[in-house]
């Protein structure tokens, strides 16, 4: 069948009121959402979505990970599903979007569908994916990294919390730890609908991102080790300061990804000194550095070049150093198909888009591995996100649900 016409579209009321549904389970402080992964908030999130999927006709799947996935059937009982879906879990201070929007989008996808009496060849599945934010258990995308074979099952179970509770532990605790082998279902294609969480097409006043790559990462620990002394007594050019050594690989890092430019970043967002006293020269120093790139060669040389040129900064200061990598993957090129039924998708429904890469980790770019996916993001208001104050519009929502539906429904084909 040809694709579908302008005027297949969802229902943006009713996406708007299941977004607003959802976030009054874990309520942050400061007007978002505080449900991390596998707490009780969490528990009841994922009970809503599953009454919300079951009443509109979809029977709910869940795999060992909790990995959650309803079926809306397909004509042919042959074909491969076609995939959609995001996460429910949040940052601790996390907004109200930023995961929720491809999860229920993809439910509105499934009721608008229903409300239009269409009927796909593929079946439809929309997925809650466990764990992508990481926060309270490393790494981020935990669960669909065990999907795609990148993580051991027992492995991630095994992750603990700053409280040192472990994540198997925990998923049995909510009720979530399903029969289902993880990994076992195959996809014909995945489509993660997703808030930009960067200004760009806010700035330049696009309705929607087509997602062509997602940046590779590495995050790099770093250890220097002084000597604690009293700031007051101790000569200046007496001092073995791993705070001054952060502070210069700090620059550092900031010189390497601008001189990488473009489509290159590098920043420490976690830092801690000891033993972090008024009065004490800080005698050991530990940070993350986080290098991103979608060019693999870039990402690798930056690596490189700090791995070259901290030891140097430490040597001339006396400090010792260890740089150890905490997290990597490489950069996503999304698959060409998919991304032309979204970019298609836009442009049948009249949405002004550009291409775009993704700044930040998603599930989809774990899904890449094992099946044709792309992504598609709307604006946030000045891409703020992991933040309680991130916002959308109503309209942001709506056009990236409807490139959404006409990409799914397209390529899942339907039947007259």
């Amino acid at each position: 069948m040809s694709a579908p016409g302008e005027n297949f579209k969802i229902n943006g009321e009713r996406l708007w009121d299941s977004l607003m549904e959802m976030a009054k389970i874990g309520p942050g402080i400061a007007g978002g959402n505080n449900r991390q992964t596998l707490t009780d908030e969490d528990a009841e999130g994922r009970a809503l979505f599953q009454r919300w999927c079951e009443a509109a006709g979809c029977s709910m799947g869940l795999d060992s990970m909790g990995n959650m996935f309803a079926t809306r059937p397909g004509t042919d009982a042959e074909a491969l599903p076609v995939y959609v879906g995001s996460h429910l879990d949040t940052q601790p201070t996390g907004g109200k979007y930023d995961g929720v929007l491809g999860v229920l989008g993809g439910l509105e996808l499934v009721r608008t569908l229903n409300d239009l009496d269409v009927k796909t060849k593929h079946p439809i599945v929309v997925t809650n994916w466990t764990n992508e934010e990481g926060t309270r258990y490393a790494p981020a995308m935990l669960a669909s990294g065990v999907f795609a074979g990148l993580h051991d099952e027992a492995w991630a179970k095994d992750r603990v919390d700053a409280e040192g509770k472990r994540f198997g532990d925990e998923l049995k605790r909510i009720g979530w730890e399903g029969d289902e082998p993880v990994g076992a279902r195959k996809m014909h294609a995945f489509f993660e609908l997703h808030i930009e969480q960067g200004p760009i097409l806010e700035a330049e006043g696009k309705d929607i991102g087509i997602v062509t790559h997602g940046q590779g990462l590495w995050w790099l620990e770093v250890t220097l080790t002084g000597k604690d002394a009293h700031t007051g007594s101790t000569p200046m050019n007496m001092r073995v300061n791993a705070g001054l050594g952060m502070a210069r690989i700090t620059e550092l890092v900031h010189a390497i990804a601008m001189e990488a430019q473009p489509d290159a970043v590098g920043a420490i967002g976690q830092a801690n000194v000891y033993p972090n006293s008024r009065n004490v020269i800080p005698g050991k120093a530990v940070f993350t550095i986080d290098f991103r790139s979608p060019d693999l060669e870039k990402l690798d040389g930056m690596r490189a070049r700090l791995e070259a040129e901290a030891p140097k900064i430490a040597e001339d200061l006396g400090l010792g150093i260890s740089i150890e990598p905490v997290g990597h993957f490489d950069p996503v090129t999304f698959d060409e198909g998919c991304v032309g039924a979204l970019r298609d998708a836009a442009e049948r429904l009249g949405y002004s888009h550009r291409d775009i890469v993704s700044g930040a980790g998603h599930d989809a770019c774990w899904m890449n591995r094992v099946a044709p996916t792309a992504m598609v993001m709307c604006p946030c208001v000045d891409g703020l996100s992991h933040n309680e104050a991130e916002e959308i519009t109503k309209d942001w929502a709506a056009a990236g649900a409807d490139v959404l539906l006409h990409a799914v429904v397209e390529t899942a084909v339907i039947v007259e």
